[in-house]
């Protein structure tokens, strides 16, 4: 039996609440970057207590409850940017927040510029963000990566990690890491 005290320790959430969020529809090419890195990430680190890593798929304006509380967070998605297909940018949360939300082009737009004035209007928002985003090669109706857009992968899985020692909560890589569960490549 664990003593009150040290019940009520084991309780109490972490110091370090970061979370790691990966967007996109795995039906749509290169949108499936986001749960890609995220599956990538999953298979080949451990995280410490206190960070949060999940693929969220298409949230649009549910995006919110993910930010909420949070104190650091990285997103890794495609981003509409000026470039050749699979270059990795990088925006930090007042390069994301610097101009107005634009009007939403589909329900499924992640809404994030949106979903951070909303939890910081509140108070609850992250202080740290990230956006890890890759330009895609297109966006359409399939399944998987274009090779630009494969290759970016391995780029935007070390600057998560980067962001996370940066943080001070670096991931460790598996001793035995195993491949992605890439679900939605299957035959």
């Amino acid at each position: 039996m664990i003593p009150v005290g040290e019940e009520a320790a084991a309780e109490r959430p972490p110091e370090a609440n970061v979370a790691v969020l990966g967007l996109g529809n795995v039906l749509m090419g290169d949108d499936a970057l986001g749960p890609t890195v995220i599956k990538v990430l999953e298979a080949e680190y451990d995280f410490p207590r206190g960070v949060s890593v999940q693929d969220l798929g298409t949230p649009g304006l549910d995006l919110t409850p993910y930010l909420t509380g949070v104190t650091a967070l990285i997103v890794v998605d495609t981003v509409r940017a000026s470039g050749a297909a699979g270059e990795v940018r990088l925006y930090r949360r007042d390069e994301i927040l610097k101009h107005p939300p634009q009007p939403r082009l589909s329900p499924h737009d992640p809404g994030l510029k949106e979903a951070l004035l909303t939890v910081e209007f509140s108070g609850t928002g992250p202080k740290e963000v990230l956006l890890v985003g890759v330009i895609p090669a297109e966006v359409r109706t399939g399944v998987g990566l274009s090779p630009a857009v494969r290759a970016a992968v391995r780029f935007a899985v070390a600057e998560v990690v980067k962001d996370l020692a940066r943080l001070g909560v670096a991931p460790r890589a598996c001793a035995a890491p195993g491949p992605p569960d890439l679900w939605w490549e299957r035959p």
